[in-house]
């Protein structure tokens, strides 16, 4: 189900925001960090360390709020933090796992998971699984648009490409979760 926004309340959010408001700071938090999640993992295609790249998202729109001219830009603003912090913490991950493959990092990244009943688990890690398996180029617009509820106009906006090009990416997203899911029950 798509999200609803309402665009007004959320210009005098980040209006508030801008001038230092960290009460405002806080609700843009709260009301977004979803949205911000869905970035990241649409990017990373990964649920680890989720937490931590979000957290340094946050930082980063705190930090360069004043960046921001346009409160009406704010968006495609703050994807492109959320992206680029996501790509920086994929390629860390990376460096990480060199380093350890070579025996210059003696400890490994504990994954944390909900303490959830075994068939939510089992389901849940099999979904995960396969929008993870997804190239970048078809998980990232399949998580704004089937987690977060985005319109095809807006993420075709967003990531600069044609609607027609978006289309056919989620068509072939949507194909390959078919195909990695069609021998798991659900």
């Amino acid at each position: 189900m798509p999200v609803v926004r309402d665009d007004h309340a959320e210009l005098l959010l980040i209006e508030s925001v801008r001038s230092g408001d960290r009460f405002a700071f806080t609700e843009l938090v709260r009301t977004q960090d979803r949205w911000i999640r869905s970035i990241v993992f649409g990017v990373r295609g990964r649920a680890d360390a989720l937490d931590d790249v979000c957290q340094q998202v946050w930082a980063s729109v705190w930090g360069r709020i004043g960046e921001l001219r346009d409160s009406g830009s704010w968006r495609s603003w703050t994807y492109r933090l959320a992206r680029n912090a996501a790509i920086d913490a994929g390629r860390d991950t990376t460096r990480r796992r060199r380093a350890a493959a070579t025996g210059q990092l003696a400890e490994g990244v504990a994954l944390a998971t909900p303490d959830r009943d075994a068939c939510e688990r089992e389901r849940d890690g099999a979904v995960l699984d396969a929008v993870q398996s997804l190239p970048a180029i078809y998980r990232e617009p399949f998580v704004l648009r089937h987690v977060h509820g985005w319109g095809y106009r807006q993420i075709a906006e967003l990531m600069e490409m044609t609607v027609d090009s978006l289309e056919t990416r989620l068509v072939r997203a949507r194909r390959l979760l078919r195909e990695a899911l069609k021998d798991r029950v659900l």
